[in-house]
Parts: C-alpha cells; sequence; structure tokens
C-alpha cells in the first residue's frame, strides 16, 4: 500500500492568520493539527502543542491570542514524501521523524496522513497492556495548570489522567489548557493574567468522565474508540480498577514501526 491510497486534504491556515481563529479552525474541524501554508508553500505545521506552548508563555507581553500570528508557533513536526512511499516507510518516518506525512511532488501538496489515517487502514492485534506507557504522568483536580502544563511539555506528552482518591475523576489535554491560555489572553487584562493564571487548577479546566481501557482490552477495540470518539489516547487500568498506564496513537504507531 502506499500513501496516496490513504492519504487525506489537509486542513490548512496561513501563517499570517491569528492563532485564535487557528484555535476556531481546529475546532471546527475537529483536528489536532494544521498545515501552515503561505503562497502555495508548505510553512510548516500548527499543533495544539506549539499553540498550547505559544499561548503559555510572557516573552509575547501578555497579547491576546487574537493579535498572534501562526508564524510565531509553527513546528516542524512533518516529513514531506511522494505519493508513490511505501506505507511502511512512511510509519518508521512518523515515528522518528514527525507526527505528520505530507505527500508532495515538485512542490505541490497532494495530501497528508496523520496518525489517524493510519489508524483507519491497519489491522491490530495484541492488547492495551502490551503497548501502552506504564506509570503515566498524573494530576491532582487542584493541581495548578502552569504546572502540568509545564510537566506536558517538558514531557512531550498531550494528555494526563487526573486521579482523586487513587480514582479517576477525569483527563486533562493540552487542548484544555490551549483553549483556557486563550481565554486568559482573550478576557483578563495584562497587569492581571499573572496572578490569576496562578489560581487556576486543573479542575476548572479538566474533562470530567474519562473513557478508559483496561489492560487486556484488545488493542483494535482501543483503535476503534480513539477513531470514533476522536480521541489521542486514553487511560489504562488493571482488573483491579488502578490506574497503570496510558496508551496513546503515538504508543500504537511505534508499535506498528516495531
Amino acid at each position: 500500500m502506499q500513501v496516496k491510497e490513504i492519504m487525506v486534504e489537509p486542513p490548512t491556515i496561513d501563517k499570517s492568520d491569528t492563532t485564535s481563529h487557528a484555535l476556531d479552525v481546529m475546532e471546527k474541524k475537529n483536528t489536532r493539527r494544521l498545515l501552515v501554508t503561505h503562497d502555495d508553500k508548505i510553512m510548516g505545521v500548527l499543533t495544539m502543542r506549539s499553540l498550547n506552548e505559544e499561548l503559555g508563555t510572557r516573552k509575547k507581553g501578555n497579547k491576546p491570542a487574537s493579535s498572534l500570528h501562526v508564524a510565531t508557533a509553527v513546528s516542524d513536526d512533518y516529513s514531506k514524501v511522494l505519493p508513490d512511499t511505501d506505507i511502511k516507510d512512511a510509519i518508521t518516518l512518523m515515528k522518528n521523524k514527525g507526527k505528520v506525512i505530507v505527500v508532495t511532488d515538485n512542490d505541490d501538496i497532494y495530501g497528508w496522513v496523520t496518525p489517524e489515517e493510519l489508524l483507519k487502514n491497519n489491522h491490530f492485534d495484541g492488547y492495551a497492556g502490551e503497548i501502552m506507557q506504564k506509570d503515566p504522568l498524573k494530576a491532582n483536580p487542584s493541581d495548578r495548570v502552569i504546572h502540568i502544563r509545564h510537566q506536558m511539555l517538558e514531557n512531550n506528552i498531550g494528555r494526563v489522567p487526573v486521579v482523586e482518591d487513587e480514582k479517576i475523576v477525569g483527563i486533562v489535554t493540552e487542548k484544555d489548557i490551549a483553549k483556557s491560555m486563550r481565554a486568559f489572553r482573550d478576557l483578563v487584562a495584562g497587569n492581571k493574567q499573572d496572578t490569576r493564571i496562578r489560581n487556576l487548577i486543573i479542575e476548572d479546566i479538566m474533562t470530567r468522565g474519562a473513557k478508559t481501557v483496561y489492560t487486556n482490552t484488545p488493542t483494535s477495540d482501543v483503535v476503534n474508540m480513539m477513531i470514533e470518539d476522536n480521541i489521542g489516547g486514553v487511560p489504562v487500568l488493571n482488573l483491579e480498577d488502578e490506574l497503570v498506564g496510558i496508551i496513546t496513537r503515538r504508543n500504537i504507531i511505534e508499535s506498528m514501526a516495531d
């Protein structure tokens, strides 16, 4: 199978657009990333993670998200391939070079392949416990958002289970944090942002009732859940309902490459 058989048209945004508009486009198209272009040339990829990093920094003088441009948050987390590239090679590239494969020829953009296309077009054996990330980072509802945001960026992860009294009560994602950072920039005066944001806790922004799987859940079932619910990862429980890991699209792609 070749990448041209599974590629899709990428949602795009111009590098001169604002980060606020980018978040609106992501919300409307239900996506975590956009292809950044200018004059029909690829500038890079805008991800929820790069937005999270940009919106949470103080280097922009606490400007609203509507005045920050996409160009300041562009990531090079992608690889270019020709349309007839073998899927196996694309999987290896995605694991080693970046999470998106842009299909081009002579600078013409034909499409792209994201983890979602690979999940939709492959068969999976085994169980969640075999490929999950063990002992995941956890948050408490009372933790400060700025602390968890820093840990997520430092560890390059997109979601953290929220645990209270040893039970999962929710999950916080980089999307949740990016939206909260945008709200602070847009709604809170610059001279009050530092104080207000330090009082923001995980309970204020987390998604309650997180979906979970068990260590003996077939990987194929996990993949179906991710596709149907458009989620990037789920906490993994043992048979005693204790949190023992998390399984993400990245874990699955890495298992495919291996």
